[in-house]
C-alpha cells in the first residue's frame, strides 16, 4: 500500500489548484483523476476560452452568492480574484478583463490555463494518475485507505474534489456525493442550475439563434411576480438560454411564467401610451413598421403578430382596440411557460451538494471526519 501525505480525488481546476498549494516541504501528494484526460469541464468554460473570476474588490463578492456569501466570504478574503490573476501572470499566462468586468486569459484558451496548472503540478513534485477511478474510501487509523481500480493508498489527509453531476461526459458523475455520504455526511438533493429553459410549445422555435441582448424579464409562480431580471437572452430550438436566463435558472421550477420584454424594459402602461401617440400621428403606416422602431427584429414582430392573429398588413388606423392590447402585452411581457430546465447533460452546473454546515469555511475541512477536506463544486451551491 503506498502511503502517501496528502491524496486528492479529481484532476480539475479545484483539484489540481489545491494540490499545488498543499505541495512543498517534502509532502507526498498524488492527485487521482478517473478519466485519462484531467479537467474537461475546464476546457468548455467560456465557450473554450475560461472565464477566470471577475474584477473589482473581492469584499463585493460575496453579496452576489446570496446565503452562501457569509460561507465563501473567509475563502474568497484569504485569496482574492487579484491573488488569482497574480497567480497567472506570475506564471507567464496574463489575464485580460472585457468590458463587463470579466477577466480571461489574454489568449482566450482553456487549454493554457490547464497547461499551466499541469506544470506547476509538475514542478512542485505532485504525482498525478489519470484513468485511475477511485472505487472506495475508508477512514481508518491515522487517514484513509483509499482503494482505486489498480491500487491501494494510504493518506493522511484526502481533499474531494470531483465536481458535480453536470456535463457527466466531462466525468462529472456526483463520485464525491457518495463518497462523502459513506463518511456522514449530508448530501442536499442536487439538480442542474446555469441550465438552459425548456418552454411548453415554445412558439418561437424556428427563431432559434436570435439573441438579445440585456432584455427585462421576469419570473411568475402562482400568479405571483417571484422576480425580475435583466440579462442576455438567447432563443434556442426549445426554449430560452443566454447568460441572462442562466443565471436565474437555479431559482425558476417546472411550471413558472417567464414573462419577456421586447420594449427595452418599458412598462406595460408607459409602452401602450407611447404606441397610442405613434399609431395616432402615423395612422397611415403599417403596424410592424411603427413597431421596428423600437429595434425588435422583423422575423419576430412577424410572428407575435400571427401569434395574436393580426393582419402583417394592417396599419395603425385600423388596429381594433382588442389587437392593440393583445400586441402591447405581448410585446412588454409575452409569457412562456416552463417545462422543465435542460438535464445534467447540458447544464453547467449542479445545485446542492454536500452541505456546508458540516464544513469549516476557514478551512474547508469537515466538521465531521478530521483530515478530510472538501473543494470546488462538490460543495453546496444553493444560494
Amino acid at each position: 500500500m503506498e502511503r502517501l501525505d496528502f491524496a486528492v480525488i479529481g484532476a480539475g481546476p479545484a483539484g489540481l489548484f489545491c494540490a499545488i498549494h498543499a505541495a512543498g516541504q517534502g509532502h507526498r501528494i498524488l492527485v487521482l483523476e478517473k478519466m485519462e484526460t484531467p479537467a474537461r469541464k475546464l476546457l468548455l468554460a467560456g465557450s473554450g476560452q475560461c472565464n477566470i473570476t471577475h474584477e473589482g474588490g473581492v469584499e463585493n463578492f460575496p453579496a452576489h452568492y446570496g446565503e452562501a456569501g457569509t460561507f465563501l466570504k473567509p475563502a474568497l478574503l484569504a485569496f482574492s480574484n487579484h491573488d488569482l490573476i497574480r497567480f497567472f501572470h506570475e506564471r507567464g499566462l496574463d489575464m485580460e478583463v472585457r468590458e463587463d468586468g470579466k477577466v480571461f486569459p489574454a489568449t482566450r484558451k482553456s487549454s493554457d490555463v490547464l497547461s499551466l496548472l499541469i506544470s506547476a503540478c509538475e514542478k512542485q513534485g505532485v504525482a498525478l494518475s489519470f484513468g485511475e477511478p477511485v472505487t472506495g474510501i475508508e477512514k481508518e487509523q491515522g487517514g484513509f485507505r483509499i482503494t482505486t481500480a489498480r491500487n491501494r493508498y494510504h493518506a493522511s489527509c484526502l481533499v474531494i474534489a470531483t465536481g458535480g453531476a453536470s456535463y457527466p461526459v466531462t466525468g462529472s458523475t456526483g463520485d464525491g456525493y457518495r463518497f462523502a455520504a459513506g463518511m456522514g455526511h449530508t448530501v442536499t438533493e442536487i439538480a442542474p442550475a446555469l441550465a438552459p429553459l425548456l418552454i411548453q410549445e415554445f412558439p418561437f422555435s424556428d427563431l432559434a439563434g436570435m439573441s438579445f441582448p440585456r432584455m427585462h424579464f421576469s419570473v411568475w409562480r402562482n400568479r405571483k411576480k417571484l422576480f425580475h431580471h435583466t440579462g442576455d437572452v438567447l432563443f434556442t430550438h426549445t426554449g430560452l438560454s443566454g447568460p441572462g436566463i442562466l443565471d436565474c435558472s437555479r431559482n425558476i421550477r417546472s411550471g413558472d411564467i417567464v414573462r419577456l420584454s421586447f420594449t427595452n424594459g418599458e412598462c406595460h402602461e408607459g409602452f401602450r401610451r407611447l404606441f397610442l401617440e405613434q399609431s395616432a400621428a402615423q395612422g397611415t403606416h403599417r403596424v410592424t413598421s411603427v413597431i421596428s422602431d423600437y429595434h425588435i427584429p422583423e422575423r419576430l414582430v412577424k410572428r407575435i403578430l400571427e401569434l395574436a392573429s393580426i393582419p402583417l398588413e394592417i396599419t395603425c388606423a385600423h388596429l381594433s382596440r382588442q389587437h392593440r392590447r393583445a400586441l402591447v402585452s405581448s410585446l412588454t411581457g409575452y409569457p412562456l411557460t416552463v417545462d422543465a430546465l435542460g438535464d445534467f447533460s447540458v447544464a453547467m452546473v449542479t445545485r446542492g451538494g454536500i452541505t456546508r454546515d458540516e464544513v469549516n469555511p476557514k478551512t474547508m475541512e469537515s466538521r465531521i471526519v478530521k483530515n478530510l477536506y472538501f473543494a470546488g463544486e462538490v460543495l453546496d451551491r444553493r444560494v
